[in-house]
Parts: structure tokens; sequence; C-alpha cells
């Protein structure tokens, strides 16, 4: 059978690709829907055959054979993929007279299947292909070949009215394609790129557009006006919403077209949201000379909206009840009403005959506001957010005062704040507090069955949704502190005599009170906090239930987690606190404990100097007392648990600045692990099979899993427990190697996946990284270098070297990384036996690829990029052979798919070529041995579309290369053959490199483009413009997209905004999470 199958699938692609022979559309009729309605193999070889025939370059000849006589729309659909291929990537090449042909069929076939209004109901999807494929045409034809193309489709559009119904279809996707600035296409070429001829050609198509745009308008002016159509006047006022952000002003605010939406269509149910959608893109126009015109288009929409929607509406319950569409013109009027506000509210209130109605738009919003539907809730939010830090920014010095101070007075109130102050009071901070969303800290939830369980996925939307509640309400608390109070502590008392008494409730009233840290005066944040922790404290004790347990101590170690300012300040509280964790830590709940030692370890990093001094009333210092009950605190916990409860310890350890005190806080410390450690070990001595034994190396992997957090928290000092352990452990690191070895050559490669095998992999693994985490942290180089690398080197280096590929740990190459980071010239012997022994491996390991052996990928070019900055010479020591496989490592790793190997190996070169021009004598050969190839080499990745996010260090590093040719550095010839200039040797090598690339260029492109390499190679930015502009001329030439080559700027841009954002919330206490405050800014 599938020899058969295989027969007829020659024969039909044989047939079908034979362009001698009339087409035979049953035959393609067949094969396309053995590909929709065949199966396995059947549907392979139909795939195979349509591919052939669609990336022949002949195949658009046949389009219109296929479109007139295929009775089959999937086949029509694979007709115009050929066409919408041709235009894309061969329009440029194709000659004249077949480009028009081409327009002249498409335009021909639209208007006879849009003509028809039963036929644009009846084949919706087909008459959008063609739509498509026309703006595509466009984009290469118009102004230049098509100049009449705007008079032509106008003209058209009075012919017909299904006609004229798909034009403006037409009309709204070139809009789309050409100035839709959100889509990430065409204009996102930044103005600054002016010389980019892409940028020309949107330019180019924006002013042909606006010169010709009053046509259009008067054709949308006269359906608006006239027609009766109302699919027509629909499509119509999509197609106006469209152009909306492009067009010339006047054409908004010199017309009626405002007053047209507002009145004529805005009450009209199908065409409402379409004209509130045109109304809110109005609205965004940020521009002064029209203000008279949007004071008329917001009195009028409020007047509209009044009659539609009365102000006493229970906009919550109508949006519950309402179909789509009403639930639709919700969502649209809070974009309305956001926008305009946003951009004008300031406008409308300098206007004292328009409070009225500024107030009737805040009472909408907050309506809106109330609807429960997240993302209507984050459009509102949006504008409660941008208001209420605009009124704190104003003035952020007259915030209300201490009510200690002040009573409940409102003392010097500016003028804006007075106007608001309703508004804010009221609704929006009791909104803000009982929709709080849920914060990251928070793992104890309510499930959709109403189960108490611990969050095991992180969701992110709700996460973000709660950063923009929290600032919203930190600025709310900053404008008037009392209320916020209030609000808070009357939601609590309701909590406590149970008349609001629910899980959500408590849920998000304690998710508020955590959120507004910072913002409050110290003195009120202390009374309130007391209040708040006695209530939640005294509500934990009430209730009965372990669920109810559950939600209240998650809330009470959230809160307390969020105030590090208060319990550094109130000793007594702290203490208090923490003794409360580690009861929660032997609560069995779903998710308590692990919130316990999460908010633990906050605490302890926060407050770490306080646990090591004896404060006022103690007779030692807290440090003291948890390391003597340390075994009842952690008895219930699981083994992760501990891991994050020893870190937690290990930051205060590492507060205490005398070494004595802290040499004895770290024996005793350790002392648990240790005792289990020293147990096995003397076991071992005496029986060294006790090491194949699961439960014993399972052991030994927790205990090294807490050496690691513990080593990560006290940092160099920990040298006096790793000294303890260290010769030890390199011994248990050799013997399970040789286990896992012999089990490897006894079973085969299949027995890493066996859980013993795993766990004997895991102790090896914590065991380097408890190494490398500890050397660095380490502040005495020679003593690293003297006294841990020799035996460690001696442990681990052969092993790796011997194992099977599967069994050799990538941690061995990270480790040595920072060894060699870390102790720079102390480590450049030892590089030849390092190199000797896991370089050419694990090159064999990763060469064949770039997907297989991720990890030891990526560290073993972290190796490489150490040794390359930190020991360059041991480089140079290596046998050349050795050396050639250095560089073609490096070049295969700037070759790479995964994008951090890629930079890493940039990176590498960079400075690789940065070192060698330092090393007179070696320079020389260096450069006629690998110049040319390292040049070709980078070419081949700068005009590789996935890698156009290298581009910065594509030009630093080719700027380099042309300057070293053009200054004379390379002093013996790269062309042996032909020793004369390098200079003009290297220009003809580049330009035939090229040109053998891209043929399609011309000697002048090419020639200019190489002369700006030598000319530019001073000045990176414009050398990196250089580039980019001979990208965009092939990429053009084959119909690609460029916007990747924007890439990087827009990262930076994304990445200075963030920064910018960072900056400004650092400016207003409360805005951040303190755990997100720098620790030199906390004490």
């Amino acid at each position: 059978m599938p020899a058969i199958m295989t027969m007829l699938a020659d024969h039909a692609a044989r047939q079908l690709l034979d362009f001698n022979q009339k087409l035979d559309i049953n035959l393609l009729d067949n094969v396309v829907n053995c590909l929709y309605h065949g199966e396995g193999a059947q549907q392979r070889m139909a795939q195979e055959v349509l591919t052939h025939l669609k990336e022949h370059p002949d195949a658009w000849t046949r389009v219109d054979t296929i479109l007139e006589f295929s009775q089959n729309m999937n086949t029509k659909y694979y007709g115009l993929q050929i066409l919408e291929n041709v235009i894309k990537t061969r329009w440029k090449i194709l000659p004249r007279n077949q480009c028009e042909g081409i327009k002249k069929y498409v335009v021909g076939l639209i208007i006879k299947t849009s003509s028809d209004p039963t036929c644009v109901e009846k084949e919706k999807v087909y008459i959008g292909k063609l739509n498509m494929i026309l703006v595509q045409i466009l984009k290469q034809e118009w102004p230049k070949h098509w100049p009449t193309f705007i008079s032509d489709i106008v003209g058209a559009s009075r012919t017909s009215e299904s006609l004229c119904q798909n034009n403006m279809v037409i009309l709204k996707l070139l809009s789309e394609e050409v100035f839709d600035f959100s889509s990430g296409q065409i204009t996102q070429v930044k103005a600054k790129h002016l010389k980019d001829r892409q940028f020309y050609f949107f330019f180019f198509f924006f002013y042909s557009m606006c010169n010709e745009f009053s046509q259009i308008f008067q054709l949308c002016q006269f359906v608006m006006e006239n027609s009766q159509n109302a699919p027509l006047v629909h499509a119509t006022l999509e197609t106006l919403l469209r152009f909306l952000n492009w067009i010339p002003l006047g054409y908004i605010f010199e017309t009626k077209l405002i007053s047209t939406l507002i009145y004529k269509f805005l009450n009209v149910p199908m065409f409402r949201n379409v004209s509130l959608k045109c109304l809110t893109e109005i609205a965004g126009v940020s521009v002064s000379q029209y203000e008279e015109q949007f004071v008329t288009l917001f009195t009028l929409t409020m007047m509209q909206l009044k009659q539609m929607l009365p102000l006493n509406t229970n906009i919550r319950l109508a949006y519950s009840n309402g179909k789509d569409d009403e639930q639709n013109f919700i969502q649209n009027l809070s974009l309305f009403l956001c926008t305009f506000l946003k951009e004008h509210g300031q406008l409308i209130e300098k206007r004292l005959n328009l409070r009225e109605t500024l107030m009737e738009a805040l009472h909408y919003m907050l309506l809106v506001s109330e609807v429960e539907e997240t993302e209507i809730f984050k459009i509102c939010l949006e504008y409660w957010n941008h208001l209420a830090a605009e009124l704190y920014r104003e003035s952020p010095f007259s915030t209300s005062a201490s009510p200690l101070l002040s009573g409940s007075q409102h003392f010097d109130v500016p003028p804006r704040r007075q106007l608001y102050l309703p508004v804010l009071s009221k609704v929006v901070r009791l909104l803000m507090v009982s929709r709080m969303a849920k914060p990251e800290e928070v793992l104890v939830v309510e499930n959709d069955q109403g189960e108490v369980v611990r969050e095991f996925m992180k969701d992110t939307d709700s996460i973000n949704l709660y950063k923009n509640m929290r600032e919203t309400l930190v600025y709310l608390t900053h404008l008037d502190y009392a209320d916020t109070e209030r609000i808070m502590t009357e939601k609590l008392h309701n909590q406590v005599n149970g008349t609001e008494w629910s899980w959500k409730n408590l849920n998000t009233l304690c998710w508020a009170i955590g959120s507004i840290s910072g913002a409050m005066h110290e003195e009120d944040e202390k009374r309130f906090l007391v209040t708040v922790i006695k209530d939640l404290l005294g509500l934990c004790e009430q209730k009965r239930g372990k669920d109810n347990k559950a939600i209240i101590a998650s809330n009470i170690m959230y809160i307390v987690g969020q105030y590090p300012r208060f319990l550094r300040a109130h000793w007594k509280f702290l203490k208090t606190v923490v003794n409360k964790l580690f009861e929660f830590m032997h609560e069995t709940h779903d998710g308590v404990q692990d919130m316990a030692c999460d908010t633990f370890i906050k605490i302890a990093q926060k407050c770490r100097r306080h646990f090591v001094q004896v404060q006022v009333g103690e007779v030692m210092p807290f440090i003291d007392e948890i390391l003597n009950n340390i075994n009842t605190i952690i008895c219930d916990l699981q083994p992760q648990q501990v891991h994050t409860f020893y870190e937690a310890v290990g930051y205060m350890i590492g507060a205490q600045t005398d070494q004595s005190v802290q040499e004895h806080l770290i024996e005793k410390y350790m002392l648990l692990p240790n005792q289990v450690w020293d147990s096995i070990i003397q076991q071992a001595t005496k029986n060294v099979d006790i090491l194949k034994d699961p439960e014993t190396v399972k052991q030994l992997g927790s205990i090294l899993k807490t050496n690691v957090r513990a080593c990560k928290a006290v940092g160099h000092p920990f040298v006096i427990q790793l000294g303890r352990i260290y010769l030890d452990m390199l011994n248990v690191y050799k013997c399970l190697s040789e286990n896992i070895s012999a089990a490897i050559q006894a079973n085969g490669e299949m027995v890493t996946k066996q859980p013993l095998i795993r766990s004997m992999r895991t102790v090896k693994r914590e065991t380097l990284k408890l190494i490398s985490g500890w050397v660095s942290r380490s502040n005495d180089p020679q003593m690293v270098a003297e006294n841990f690398v020799p035996p460690l080197l001696d442990a681990v280096l052969i092993d790796y070297q011997r194992n099977v590929p599967a069994a050799r740990e990538p941690e061995v190459l990270s480790t040595m990384a920072i060894i060699v980071n870390k102790l720079g010239g102390h480590i450049t012997a030892e590089i030849p036996q390092i190199f000797d022994a896991v370089f050419e491996c694990t090159l064999n390991m990763i060469n064949k690829d770039f997907e297989e052996y991720p990890e030891h990928r990526t560290n073993f070019f972290l190796l490489l990029q150490a040794v390359n900055s930190h020991c360059f010479p041991a480089f140079l020591a290596i046998p050349p052979a050795q050396f050639k496989l250095v560089l073609d490592s490096i070049i295969w790793a700037f070759k790479h798919t995964m994008r951090n190997v890629a930079d890493t190996g940039l990176q590498i070169l960079y400075t690789l070529l940065q070192n060698v021009a330092q090393e007179e004598t070696a320079a020389q050969s260096f450069y006629q041995t690998y110049f040319c190839d390292i040049l070709q080499h980078i070419f081949s990745v700068v005009t590789d579309t996935s890698h156009t996010a290298g581009l910065t260090m594509h030009a630093s590093i080719l700027a380099y290369m042309f300057n070293l040719v053009e200054e004379g550095k390379i002093s013996t010839p790269l062309n042996p053959g032909n020793p004369l200039n390098n200079q003009m040797f290297i220009q003809e090598y580049v330009a035939n490199l090229l040109k053998s690339a891209f043929p399609h260029l011309q000697d002048a492109q090419v020639k200019l483009f190489v002369t700006g390499l030598f000319s530019l190679n001073q000045d990176i930015p414009a050398f990196k413009e250089h580039l980019r502009d001979f990208l965009v001329q092939i990429k053009e030439f084959a119909g690609e997209d460029t916007s990747d080559l924007f890439l990087e700027e827009r990262e930076t841009a994304l990445r200075q905004a963030q920064e910018e954002k960072h900056k400004l919330q650092m400016s207003v206490p409360g805005i951040l999470n303190p755990h997100e405050i720098p620790e030199e800014m906390c004490d």
C-alpha cells in the first residue's frame, strides 16, 4: 500500500509541476482534499506535493486557472497563498508587464465577487483573502506605480453599495498595515532612523494618503449622511475608526464629524460601540488648539450618555445580565471616560460651569469600576492611578498630616485635591481596599471549589494587577492617610464582630493593609499595626477550623512581612512575630509552613542585626535562643523548608561582626547537620557500601543543600564549616562517581535515570554548588588557590573526562568558570590541566547541534569567557591544534540559536581580538591564520535574520577588525599568494563574499557598503546604522519585514522606561515593596 501511494504522489507531483502541460484542476482538487481530509502518510505526501508546487517560481502563472475553474474553496485559498507568496517575496524582480497583469487580475476579481451582495455574504473569507492580497500589492505599488489608486477606489465605490462596503474594508486594511503604530510592523521604525529607507517608504505613503484623503473623507461623509444600508454604514464607521489616529486633525475638528457621531450614531444600538470607539480615539488626541471642540465632545457625549444610561443605573447588575454587545458598550464606555479624563480632565476642571458634568463622569467611572470584570477594572484602575499620582506629585509635601497632630481636619489642601476629595474618599479608597488583588507572597488561597489550598502556579496577571492597585492605594494614602486608616479599621472591626466575615473579605482587607507599608508616618504606622496584629491574633484564637486558621495565619504572615521598618523599631513586637512564625511552622495545613519560612527569611534579611545584639530586657541575643531550640523549631518542616530556615538564620549570623563570636555561632548553627554527616562518614569509613544505600545518599544530598543555603547567607566566614567537611566531601564525591561509572558500565546509560543514581548525582551537584558558592563570596584568593583548588581539581577533573556524556555534571564547568573569575592570575598555571580534562570532551558533546546539553553548552562558554578575560596568557600556551579548537568553539557559540550563548560567544571574540592585539609576537601569526575566517563567519551571522538582536556587538567587532586593517596594525600579508596592500585585499575579499551570498546586489551597492566599513569604523553608532541600512536593502528585496532589525532599540527603550519608572517609584515612600528596596536604604 505505501509503495502504491508513493507512486501516486510522484505521478501527481510530476504532472502538477510540469508547466509545459495544462493544469489538471481535478488532480489539484484531489491533492488538496487529501491534505484536509486524508490521514497519516497520505496527508504528508499531499503536503509535500503542494509545498513543491507553491515554491515553484512559475506557480503564480497557474493562479487564474485555479481561481476560475476549481470548485473547491480550499484549492482557491491555496491559489491565493501562491499569489501572496510571489507578491511578498518576488515582486521586485518580476517584469513590469507581469506586475500590471497580476494587479489588473486581482482588482477585476475583487470587483466581480464583491459587486454581488449575496456573493459577499456567502464568500466572506475568500473575499477577505483577496482584499489582503490587494493590500500587499498596494504596499509595493502605491503611490509610485499606481498613483490613481485612491480616486479609482472612491470612484468604484459610488457604483454599488456592496462594492462600496468591500472597498471600505480594503481602505481599513491598508490603514492598519501602513499606519497602525501599535502593530510593531512598518511604522515601528522611529523618526531617529530617518535615513532608513523604510521610514521613507512610510513617509511617502503617509504623505500620499494625507494628500488624497479628502476624497476618502467625502466618501465616508456621503455614506454616513445618505446611506440606509446598515452593514455599509457600520463598515464605514469601522474604517473611519482606523483612520482617526493619523489623518490631518482638520478633518476631525473642523467638520461635522464629532456631532454626526454623537447625534446620529451613538444612541443607535447597532452603531453605538463603534461610534464610542471613534470618540475614544478622538479623545486620545493631545493638542492644545482645539480646546473648545474637546469641551463640546465631552458635553455632548455626556448628554447622550445620560439618556442612554441614566445616572441611577446599577451598572454592575446591568453588566452581569447584559448581552455581549451591551457588555462591550460598558467596556468601551470605561475606555472613553478613562482616555478623555486622562488627556483633558484638567481642561474640564478649569470651567466652573462644567464641574457638575465632571462629577457625573466620575460617578460613571465609579459605577463602571464596580463591575465584576477584571479587564474593565484594569481600565478604570489606570485612570484612578493616573489621577491619584497626579494629585500627589503636584504637591507631594501637602500630604494629610498625621491624625495625631491634626485631628480629622484637612490643613492646606490644594484646590484640585479639594475638588476630587469626595470621590476619592467615599468610594475609590473603599474600592481599592475591598477589591485588592492577591500579592505574590501569599501562598494560601481559596480555590474554585471553595477549599483552602497552597498555590503552586504564580498568576502573573494577578500579580501585575496587585502592583497597580498597590501603587494607587499608596498614592491615595499619601493624599489622605486618615481616611485610608478609617476605612481599614472599620472593615477590620467588621471582620472581628462577624458582620462582614468571609475569607475573601479578610484576604482583600489584609492584602490592602500590607500594600500601604511605608506610606504612613512612623508613629501612625505603629499605632495602626499594633491594632491590626492584635485583632488578627484575636481572630485566630476566636475562629475554629483548620481552614479558617490557615487563612488568618497567611494574612498575619503577609502583613508582618510587609512592615520591616516597624519591626526594626519595636523589638518586643519583632520577637512576638518571629515566635508566632515558629508556631506556624508546626501547622500542617497546605502552604502555611511555606509562608512561615518565606516570611521568616524576609524578616531575617531586613532585621538581621537585631537578632545578634542583646536587646533591652533580654539576657542574650535572640540568635542564641533560636540556636538553642533549633531542633524543636524545625522538627515538623519538610527538607526544602529546613533549607530556607537555615538560609534565614545564616543572614543573622552573617550580621555578627565579632569573628570569634561568629565562629562559635556557626559551629552551633551547623551542629545538627554535622552530627548526621559525621555519623555517615564514620559508617562509610568502616563500610563504603553504605554510600549505595538510597536513604543515606538522600540524607547526604539534603545536608549539602542545607550547607549551600547556609553558605549563601553567611558568606566568606562559612570557611570554618567548609574546611571541616571539605576533604570528606571530596572523597564522597569520588566514591559516588565510581559507583555511577560502575553502574553505567554494568547496565548502560539508561541507568542514569534511576532514582539512586539521580540521588548520587544530586550529591555531586550540591558539592560543586557549595564550593562555587563559597568561592564566589570568598575574599582571600591566595588561600583559596593554595588550600581549596588542588584537592578539588584532583577530585572532579579526571572524573568528568572519563564519564560518559550523560553522566558529566555541567556544574563542573560553571564551578571552574567561577574559580577562574574569582582567582584570576592565581589560577593561570592550572588552566592547561583544566582544559585537558574538560575542553575537548565537552566540545564533542555540543558541536553536533544547537540543542543537546543546554546547561553544558552555557557553562562551557562561560568558562571560555572567564579564561579569555582573566588568564589569556594560558590560551597562548596551549598547542596550536587546541587553540584552533578554542576559536572554532567561539565561532560555534556566536552562531547559536540560544541568545545567551550567542551573546557570550560575541563577547568572547571581541575580548579575544583585543587581547591578541596586546601580544605583538602572537598577533601577526593569529591574523594570518584566522582573520579572514573570522570575518566571513561574522558576516554570516550579521546577515542571518535570527541573529538581529546581536547587531551592536556585530558592529563593534567588525569596526574593530576593519580598523586594525586600515591603521596597518596587521603587518603580515593576509593573502600570501598575492601579498599586496591588506586594505585592498580585504575590500575585494568582502565584496566577493557579499556578491556570492547576494547575487541580486548591484556592484555599486556593494562598493558603497564596503567603503563605509572602512570610513565609519571609528564611530560605532554610525557603523551600526551603515550595517543596518545594508540589511534593510537585502531584506526588502526578499520582501521580508525589517522591523526586527530594530529589536535592540526596542529592548533598550523598554529597559530605560523600566529604569525611569523605578527611579520615580523610589522617590515616593511606600510605592516599592519593602523587599525591593536596596539594603543600604533600609537602616
